[in-house]
């Protein structure tokens, strides 16, 4: 672990993976993060995700992978269901290129907060509301919702790591609809509380409609989450209805099925349910002098890539190996960070818009080809061989490959 005093001190917006993971890279390296987040709280739980080899090699070198547990269910069956209460083995999350932990999002939040030094100066319910910058560093007025009173600091660098909304985009960069991307898909993406009565405990399930899906991603140690999932020519229309009004209205064409109807149930009853469009953010550049965009805020690029939480891991470690490489020239540090980083990035989004269908099928042919995928793969006969081929595609060495490495003190 590089430890050297540059005496720098860096804004960091947002305590999500990649805004704790920056946090700890900068006081790695001697810097001073002070971290702004908007909720009134740490937050905790939050939706299924996936950690990659990408992402494990970025927390080893963060100090936090010891405080991750892989929750896969490495026993249970992944079915393909449909209304009907038919199921037959089939592909599941596990299946897809790479070599992925299963966990929840707020597995990966909680071991990064628990590594984060004492003292780290961590203020909630703050957002900031103007950003100016000069040759010698940043003016921001940072502005606390809560007591509703405002301050104004200066700062080396500003890393904005809120999200794909993201505050310091919109007030360094311009308005969102420059960069963001929708893919004309909606997702909504929730925790279950118990187990579903058709699936035993680790196992998972899909089900495949033209235009819409359910999966159900199992875990070793407690219930399920589920994402839903379906395409639409109007993503404002959809988002502005309630998330199980809507999903009853997107599934109810036909009687729903034992599962189907459970698993809206209980998105009737959650508080805590993500209810998003699947956008991307494309950007020329992720820097701006002394401002800077990590994870989600930069790329986002999108659940369906299955890379979102390995890249804001890979990008916070990276981005404090560059800053130490170019002590007192937090501007180049930030294009060489861009340089190295952006090939791998690219290549996840093009990944996340390639797999809209994998996860949505857009026709009957397209299920049929999963289905066939399933079955070739679970056959005892052509199924190892299948899985070798899978893991040596392009998609599974990039999921895999220790981008932290790229930018590693030599």
């Amino acid at each position: 672990m590089d430890r050297t005093r540059s005496n720098g001190r860096a804004l960091i917006v947002g305590l999500g993976i990649a805004g704790t993971a920056t946090a700890i890279r900068l006081r790695q390296i001697g810097w001073t993060p002070v971290v702004v987040e908007r909720a009134a709280g740490r937050r905790t739980g939050g939706y299924f995700v996936g950690l990659f080899g990408t992402g494990r090699a970025a927390a080893a070198r963060l100090g936090i992978l010891d405080g991750i547990t892989n929750r896969a269910a490495f026993d249970g069956a992944n079915f393909q269901l449909d209304r009907h209460g038919n199921r037959r083995r089939g592909l599941g999350f596990k299946d897809l290129p790479g070599r992925p932990w299963m966990m929840l999002r707020g597995d990966i939040e909680q071991a990064a907060y628990a590594k984060l030094p004492a003292g780290t100066d961590i203020r909630y319910s703050t957002t900031p509301t103007r950003i100016d910058q000069d040759a010698d560093g940043v003016t921001v007025t940072l502005t606390d919702t809560a007591a509703g009173a405002s301050v104004t600091e200066r700062f080396d660098l500003v890393i904005g790591a809120d999200g794909v909304h993201s505050t310091v985009r919109s007030l360094a960069f311009g308005p969102p609809e420059r960069y963001l991307r929708r893919l004309d898909y909606v997702i909504a993406a929730f925790r279950l509380e118990r187990a579903l009565s058709d699936l035993a405990d680790g196992d998972g399930a899909t089900l495949l409609e033209p235009n819409r899906s359910m999966w159900i991603f199992p875990f070793a140690d407690r219930p399920s989450t589920v994402l839903m999932s379906y395409r639409t020519d109007d993503v404002d229309a959809e988002l502005g209805a309630a998330p199980a009004d809507r999903m009853r209205t997107v599934f109810g064409t036909e009687p729903l099925g034992r599962t189907l109807e459970e698993v809206l149930a209980a998105l009737e009853a959650t508080d805590e349910v993500l209810f998003d469009a699947v956008e991307q953010v494309r950007m020329d550049s992720w820097h701006r002098g002394r401002v800077v965009l990590v994870g989600d805020a930069a790329w986002c690029v999108s659940l369906y890539s299955g890379m979102g939480a390995s890249a804001g891991l890979t990008g916070a470690q990276l981005l404090g190996t560059m800053l130490r490489r170019h002590p007192g020239d937090p501007a180049r540090a930030c294009a060489e960070w861009d340089r190295a980083l952006r090939p791998a990035i690219e290549y996840y989004q093009r990944l996340g818009r390639d797999m809209c269908t994998f996860f949505t099928p857009a026709n009957r042919r397209q299920i049929r080809v999963f289905r066939i995928l399933g079955r070739l793969q679970r056959d005892r006969r052509t199924g190892p061989a299948i899985q070798r081929i899978v893991q040596s595609t392009k998609a599974s060495r990039m999921k895999e490959r220790d981008l932290a490495r790229t930018g590693a003190p030599r």
